[in-house]
């Protein structure tokens, strides 16, 4: 009885995350409801609600809102983004927590660097497309574009080669789309509109944040940054954008975030060589048509693959 009364209370404590969970998917449904009513404008909400759902299942596969993987699983099953798979996108974020390869061109699965031995094997139009990509408005426009590229090339190869836990995943994803997709088309949202106009800029939204999120430094302590901004785009992150809290705290749930980094903000700023952003309206002003890092990673793996580490 008494393990009961401490799960229920552990439940009625996450409720920020259930209701966050509740207003994503009333919006989400809202705004395909209202699609005929007022057309393209639609997509507004439907694309921050597919960001929102992105960030829920970050929240998620980081243990919340219950201690029942399957349960929380089931919560954001449905894939509203379109293009990645949960499992797979669990499978990859938690390695990419490992703190002392984070930023690897080859070991951390989130990593936008290259390394220059792959770099130098690439043709122009490629090279060229990454250096865009190193801007702001290119990883907003491109940025999706090439990580799903990449990924899912990645993923073939795995899934050709056998790998048991790829294909399940994407077979758990097309059960989900087979539920998604006939609701879409139900609601009278042609289906190419959506993955352009909602999954699509969905997924930028998602590379707004992890934009400013890294960057290569060799204290590991000194890779993850601070944005401070307002109530808008830390309830859309669910506070992700205190990303050094997040990584040095990855089990405490979004709420707690702002709570922790008030109480030591001088020491996270301190620890993390003072990457601070304020806002991300900086991240545009200075960004947007600038690379704001080398595509090539500036530390490690300078000859590629084979290279000591």
């Amino acid at each position: 009885m008494a393990g009961r009364a401490r799960y229920a209370r552990a439940m009625v404590a996450e409720w920020p995350t259930w209701l966050a969970l509740a207003g994503c998917y009333t919006a989400w449904l809202g705004s395909m409801w209202v699609y005929d009513d007022i057309g393209i404008l639609a997509f507004v909400p439907m694309a921050l609600a597919a960001g929102f759902h992105s960030s829920l299942q970050h929240e998620i596969l980081h243990g919340h809102p219950t201690k029942s993987a399957a349960l929380n699983e089931a919560l954001v099953w449905l894939p509203v983004g379109l293009y990645m798979p949960y499992r797979r996108f669990k499978d990859t974020h938690l390695r990419h927590h490992n703190d002392n390869r984070l930023t690897d061109p080859y070991d951390d699965p989130e990593s936008f660097y290259v390394a220059e031995g792959e770099f130098s094997r690439l043709g122009w139009p490629m090279r060229a497309l990454l250096t865009v990509n190193a801007t702001f408005g290119g990883r907003m426009l491109i940025g999706p574009a090439l990580a799903l590229f990449g990924f899912w090339r990645a993923e073939f190869g795995r899934a050709r080669a056998g790998d048991r836990q790829v294909i399940e995943a994407w077979l758990h994803h097309g059960a989900g789309l087979l539920l998604v997709v006939p609701l879409i088309w139900a609601m009278g949202v042609p289906l190419w509109l959506y993955a352009l106009f909602a999954a699509y800029p969905g997924y930028s939204l998602i590379m707004m944040r992890s934009f400013i999120e890294h960057r290569a430094d060799e204290d590991p302590k000194k890779r993850s940054a601070v944005v401070e901004t307002g109530p808008f785009f830390s309830l859309l992150f669910l506070n992700n954008n205190l990303h050094r809290v997040h990584h040095e705290s990855p089990m405490a749930s979004w709420y707690r975030l702002p709570v922790l980094y008030r109480t030591e903000r001088d020491r996270y700023l301190t620890e993390n060589g003072g990457y601070l952003v304020h806002g991300y309206g900086e991240v545009v002003r200075r960004w947007l048509f600038r690379p704001r890092e080398p595509v090539v990673h500036p530390l490690q793996y300078r000859a590629g693959p084979e290279a000591p580490r």
